[in-house]
């Protein structure tokens, strides 16, 4: 396939609702944006003389109401913007930003807690500062998730949007993606400008990696945010990353998505505090500095044919000779988390040959492009088997993860909207087709 070809997959991949993301997403890679925990913004630098540590998590410490953007133009719609103490991925306290938006409608009796797949490595692509009016090149996603959030809001819900991957950009760090999700709803429910309370209900949504936000923060709620679980009233997702060890043997080589290997080691090199630099060969520290802060956008089809081994030493030609990677890699797993409380949803396109991922590994399969079918069968199936009979699961087999996401949002929405209105949850355990292991990855010995 040409790589102009390859390029016009990537482009449809990265413009799936807005035809204005389809400029930038054939550019080249964006300059590196600030590696701080901070803006040119002072609203997201805690300046307190508390320390963190001293705060509980989802404590409110700051506050501001704004317009809504949508790249950079100001709508009517108004959104109250939160400060809060959080938890990182290595249990450490950190201050995050949520993003409130009220409906016009609501009654604040009802909200669902919307996680963007805004996927960057650059603090400046959040979704708070989208809605605030920046605009940066990774930042198109979440002007484009407005399509999402507006059924949501004229039903009358509130939605809730945090930045998912906190001030540092822990690109695909699961577990702080949870955290930093509950927080947030914590900290709306205490605001008393956002109008919501600890009476109102709570619904989970997200795509892709918003999924990844959403299924963490329902399995960790009942330990981490027991006031929190009893909210909830269901999650929503599709294009679910299950296993990362898997899915990056399933992208290596593709056509499109194969950039997401070095989105992964940046992340989870940031995320752990793990120096991985070390493992890799010239080419793969080039493209280790081009993505470093650098956005989903930046790397779809930007890298056609990319590996692990073009990438590493030729020791380190297996990953799983890194013991630190298959430490972080373990973490991230969502098969060695709690199985969630709540009923769920889980949606899972599996034709990822339309967006130029051709593997089918042994013990990984097929998937939609990035995200692998049978981790996400895996997963429902063991939710079933461990005391959670209300799971949905939907398995579009002609849709790649592009596709799948217009097949998903109205089937969540509707999902959601029978969770608030106290509807039994359908099940679809005993129905869902075998999956792949789950289990833990192993190190291996340097070849």
């Amino acid at each position: 396939m040409s790589k102009a070809a390859v390029r016009l997959i990537a482009l449809a991949v990265a413009t799936a609702a807005a035809m204005t993301a389809a400029p930038a997403a054939t550019a080249a890679p964006s300059a590196p944006a600030a590696a701080t925990t901070t803006s040119s913004d002072p609203f997201y630098a805690y300046g307190g003389s508390e320390p963190l540590s001293a705060f509980a998590p989802g404590t409110v410490l700051n506050t501001r109401e704004l317009q809504y953007h949508v790249l950079g133009i100001s709508t009517p719609l108004k959104a109250v913007q939160l400060l809060y103490r959080t938890t990182d991925a290595q249990g450490r306290p950190a201050a995050n930003v949520t993003t409130v938006v009220r409906s016009p409608t609501g009654d604040r009796s009802k909200a669902v807690s919307y996680q963007s797949f805004y996927d960057s490595l650059s603090p400046e692509d959040g979704p708070s500062r989208a809605i605030a009016g920046n605009v940066s090149l990774g930042g198109i996603i979440p002007n484009v998730e407005a399509v999402f959030l507006a059924p949501l809001l004229t039903q009358g819900y509130d939605v809730v949007i945090p930045d998912t991957e906190g001030q540092q950009a822990h690109f695909a760090a699961g577990p702080e993606y949870g955290t930093n999700t509950l927080d947030s709803i914590r900290a709306a429910t205490k605001s008393a400008q956002t109008g919501l309370n600890s009476d109102t209900a709570f619904g989970l949504m997200g795509y892709s990696g918003g999924s990844v936000a959403t299924n963490w923060a329902a399995a960790l709620a009942p330990s981490y945010a027991p006031d929190v679980q009893r909210k909830l009233v269901g999650y929503a997702e599709g294009g679910l990353l299950v296993d990362p060890a898997h899915n990056l043997k399933y992208v290596d080589g593709s056509l499109v998505w194969s950039g997401v290997i070095p989105m992964a080691v940046i992340g989870v090199s940031r995320s752990y505090g793990i120096d991985l630099k070390s493992y890799l060969n010239g080419y793969g520290l080039e493209v280790y500095k081009e993505l470093e802060y650098g956005s989903i956008i930046d790397a779809l089809g930007h890298y056609p044919g990319l590996t692990w081994k073009k990438m590493a030493k030729s020791q380190y030609a297996d990953p799983n000779s890194i013991p630190a990677f298959v430490g972080a890699m373990n973490k991230l797993n969502l098969g060695s988390a709690a199985t969630p409380a709540i009923p769920g949803f889980i949606a899972q396109g599996n034709a990822g040959v339309l967006e130029g991922t051709f593997g089918n590994h042994p013990g990984i399969g097929t998937g939609d492009g990035v995200m692998v079918s049978g981790d996400v069968r895996a997963l429902a199936r063991q939710y079933c088997a461990t005391g959670n009979s209300a799971v949905k699961y939907s398995q579009y087999e002609l849709f790649s993860h592009t596709g799948a996401s217009v097949a998903w949002a109205p089937a969540a929405l509707g999902w959601l909207g029978d969770r608030f209105a106290g509807r039994p949850a359908p099940s679809d355990c005993g129905r869902i087709p075998t999956g792949n292991s789950l289990a833990p990855e192993e190190p291996v010995s340097l070849s």
